[in-house]
């Protein structure tokens, strides 16, 4: 859904110069430092960026799904790092407020995630508990006005750089499975969380993960994201659904840069007396790669939509997860084909997405989570 046509396309324009003018120049000084300036920081901050998706009632741009969509096939034309720093502010570190957090929850932390004062991280995943996520052990025992927390998070984005972080806890252990898990507000210098050191990644430097640990912590009952236990895990879940279709559209932009660069090497470089673009095979990974890439846009942009349309869009968005990061995976790798032995070189952009964008097939839920996900909707469907 679209509000304003002309405002939304003011709002590409400025991010598509920005990316371009300054994000790409900037692609190779992150990937050796692994670290975004400061000065860029400061610059997607004064572009709101932090704040696409928050509504504006908390200082956002409050974007639709559909506009956001938009707005990530243009900021994913560059490295994953600029993306992943503004995406939990957007996304899982901010949406579990947005959904189901209290009014005094959202006044407190929403304008800060908002302005990008602060960095909001979503902490699910620990040592024994990926994509089976419910079985997560971190336990969260009521104490008067408090609740102790403790447990481990692992890979965890952005934490580093994170002031809060949206925690899953069980509340209850007696009880096994999701419906004991319960969502809070951890703030990063509440007595008792520390972090691991930094992980060292195959790609996406620049963007960093860690370990979030939890001894005896501390958290005000207040901190319990809309003062209700147990419905932590379908705040996550309902969370992910909307991630998903933001990671989707990444996966869509990182694609059509990916492939820009290689039709670009293919009429330049030449060999046997033409360009390489004149060969059929290379037309042939160029073509396949276009067609792949407008299916996954067509998926996304009708998914986005849906959901603007109150439609439960479980299984569109994991459809759109799982083609366009398995899309996604395979135009790196046509892209590689086409650069040759340039595409092995770090020299050429064509290397770094290729690791960069692997990630995309692993996390806000794997290729085979989604697949699961896809089946068992339609089996439920079909037996209604």
């Amino acid at each position: 859904m679209i509000r304003d046509e002309e405002t939304l396309n003011l709002l590409l324009d400025s991010v598509r110069r920005f990316v371009r003018e300054v994000l790409v120049p900037h692609e190779h000084e992150v990937s050796e430092s692994d670290e975004i300036p400061p000065a860029v920081v400061a610059q997607m901050r004064e572009l709101g960026l932090f704040g696409l998706s928050i509504p504006e009632a908390y200082g956002g741009l409050q974007l639709t799904m559909e506009e956001e969509v938009r707005v990530a096939f243009e900021i994913a034309y560059t490295s994953p790092a600029f993306r992943s720093l503004i995406g939990t502010n957007n996304g899982i570190g901010s949406q579990g407020i947005v959904i189901d957090g209290t009014e005094a929850q959202k006044k407190h932390y929403l304008p800060k995630l908002a302005a990008g004062d602060i960095i909001g991280s979503f902490a699910l995943t620990e040592p024994g508990a990926g994509s089976d996520a419910a079985s997560l052990r971190t336990s969260a025992v009521r104490d008067g006005e408090h609740y102790i927390i403790n447990g481990t998070k692992r890979y965890i984005t952005n934490a580093p750089e994170a002031s809060i972080y949206t925690v899953m806890a069980r509340t209850d252990p007696a009880r096994k499975g999701a419906g004991a898990i319960s969502a809070f507000i951890v703030e990063k210098d509440t007595p008792g969380l520390t972090l691991g050191k930094v992980d060292k990644k195959m790609g996406q430097r620049g963007a960093h993960t860690c370990d979030v640990i939890f001894e005896n912590c501390r958290v005000p009952a207040a901190n319990l994201i809309g003062g209700k236990e147990g419905v932590g895990f379908k705040t996550a879940m309902k969370v992910l659904d909307k991630g998903r279709l933001h990671i989707a559209a990444v996966c869509v932009g990182a694609a059509e840069r990916m492939l820009e660069d290689a039709l670009r090497y293919a009429m330049e470089r030449e060999q046997f007396g033409h360009a390489i673009a004149d060969f059929q095979l290379i037309q042939a990974m160029l073509a396949d790669s276009k067609a792949e890439i407008y299916a996954a846009r067509s998926m996304v942009l009708d998914a986005a939509r849906r959901r603007d349309n109150k439609e439960d869009v479980s299984t569109e968005a994991s459809c759109c997860k799982l083609f366009a990061s398995e899309m996604c995976g395979r135009v790196a790798d046509r892209s590689v084909q086409i650069h040759g032995g340039a595409g092995y070189i770090a020299e050429y952009a064509a290397e770094r997405f290729y690791r960069d964008v692997r990630l995309f097939r692993i996390y806000e839920g794997t290729s085979q989570i989604q697949q699961i996900v896809i089946a068992r909707n339609m089996i439920k469907a079909a037996q209604r």
